[in-house]
């Protein structure tokens, strides 16, 4: 069998394999090709637009070393992190040698045919850096260098390919601490782009969240109130939500193992954070606090606007020997079973009915799909459904969140699309995915003549583009 190792992006990637459906894909895919991209949640660094200078490093620095998703599968086939280059905690010893390490990631990268990864880096390769091979054993140091010297040209610079990848607008997502020195840098700067900070509290929030209490110290800090307590703590929160919105943000981010949420009184709350200040707190302590806090949080983003997202049902850093070794966010963290029926009952009880709250919801469980989630955003004026997230954001999860979602809770009860990485690079590609799943199913719809092609065309555009940038308020 003949080895073809040209590196092809085929134009109808993506569709259906019959004919029609992918005429009339390519149709509504070519009208929505060239709409900016909208990027209401993610974790691209602001430090990359922060200084104008600003350099990716070595291809390695780039694409490799922060992108879980790559090594979490080279772990899994037995690839140490440490022969990737990825630092330990512990100072130990790591390959620097990033030839090397490249070299062993392209002698693996057979493992990401046909998974979202392995499209992803395809489309930054060819579109982004003009590698026309597949990337291989044989053909990794050329393109190693092919990238390299990409990198050091100006049209690479962060600013550059924010503008080449047509971004009307990023959001990142920033601690509460987080002073967002490098926003006001952006700012200060003249550049004509549109970056928002995005408020995530879940680091003094989360009772059980690891230096919580040294974190507590550092909201006092950045607010200018002791928080002593619990009506403190309200008040500094309150005060930090309108500094971010006062930077631009508007939307938060809050991150729980489950979508619990119940209604503590003052009293109830107060005593529970006092115990935690003085580090006796118990895991009920914590699921109930941050199930009233979430409670809380939609009651502030009803008077300050914010739109308000929940990421809730993974378990983080499953792994003990890599969270020991290497840290958070390195490929560890595993999904839950969900329910949300019963346990966002208090918050939707009190304020679902609300259309002064937007409240995006997201799950890892694809059963909750048709049997809560689309039943409940087709219900509550104050609910979206966010797009397929994480281990979903894929090909097939968009068609799955399509087929069990749509029907019920109905297009315009979902939030559009956001890429949620920290791959800046892989944006473009992420939003081509979503843009090309999306088409592929309204022509589903178009062929068995549940929507005509001029309703199919106005669908396309608000998943491309007016969807996400409503739902976000931007």
């Amino acid at each position: 069998m003949t080895v073809i190792n040209e590196l092809i992006l085929h134009e109808d990637r993506f569709f259906g394999p019959d004919a029609k459906q992918k005429e009339v894909a390519q149709q509504l895919y070519d009208a929505i090709a060239g709409l900016p991209l909208i990027c209401p949640h993610g974790h691209v660094d602001p430090t990359l637009f922060s200084d104008p200078d600003y350099a990716f490093g070595s291809p390695v620095d780039l694409l490799l070393i922060p992108d879980h998703y790559i090594f979490r599968m080279l772990y899994a086939q037995g690839v140490r992190l440490e022969d990737l280059g990825i630092l330990r905690w512990d100072g130990q010893p790591v390959e620097t040698d990033h030839r090397q390490a490249w070299q062993l990631f392209a002698d693996h990268y057979h493992l990401f045919r046909g998974t979202p990864t392995g499209i992803w880096l395809d489309h930054e390769f060819y579109d982004v850096f003009g590698v026309r091979q597949k990337l291989n054993s044989d053909t990794a140091q050329d393109i190693y260098d092919q990238i390299a010297a990409k990198l050091r040209t100006p049209e690479m610079s962060p600013r550059r390919m924010f503008e080449q990848f047509n971004i009307e607008v990023l959001c990142t997502t920033d601690a509460a601490t987080d002073t967002l020195d490098h926003h006001r840098a952006i700012r200060a700067s003249g550049w004509a782009a549109t970056i928002r900070p995005t408020f995530r509290p879940d680091s003094v929030v989360n009772l059980d969240f690891p230096g919580w209490r040294a974190n507590i110290d550092r909201l006092s800090e950045v607010s200018g109130i002791t928080v002593d307590g619990y009506p403190a703590f309200i008040t500094a929160l309150e005060n930090r939500r309108a500094y971010f919105k006062d930077m631009g943000a508007t939307a938060t981010d809050h991150a729980a193992l489950t979508p619990y949420t119940e209604k503590l009184s003052e009293a109830e709350a107060s005593q529970i954070f006092e115990r935690a200040l003085r580090g006796d707190v118990s895991a009920e302590d914590a699921q109930r606090f941050t199930g009233h806090m979430l409670i809380e949080m939609a009651r502030m983003s009803i008077e300050d606007g914010l739109v308000m997202q929940l990421h809730p049902g993974s378990l983080r850093n499953h792994n003990p020997v890599i969270f020991a070794g290497f840290g958070a966010d390195k490929g560890a963290d595993i999904p839950l079973a969900t329910e949300y029926t019963r346990n966002l009952q208090p918050l939707l009880n009190a304020f679902g009915h609300d259309p002064r709250l937007t409240l995006v919801l997201f799950t890892l469980d694809e059963t909750t799909y048709a049997r809560e989630l689309a039943p409940l955003a087709g219900h509550y004026p104050a609910l979206l459904l966010g797009p397929p997230w994480w281990f979903h954001d894929s090909l097939n999860g968009m068609a799955r969140f399509f087929d069990q979602v749509m029907e019920t809770a109905g297009l315009y009860n979902t939030a559009g699309f956001n890429d949620d990485t920290r791959a800046f690079p892989s944006i473009q590609a992420r939003h081509d995915v979503w843009r090309r799943a999306s088409a592929n199913w309204l022509a589903g719809l178009v062929l068995r003549r549940m929507v005509d092609m001029a309703d199919a065309a106005e669908m396309a555009n608000e998943l491309a583009y007016g969807l996400a940038k409503r739902a976000y308020k931007l």
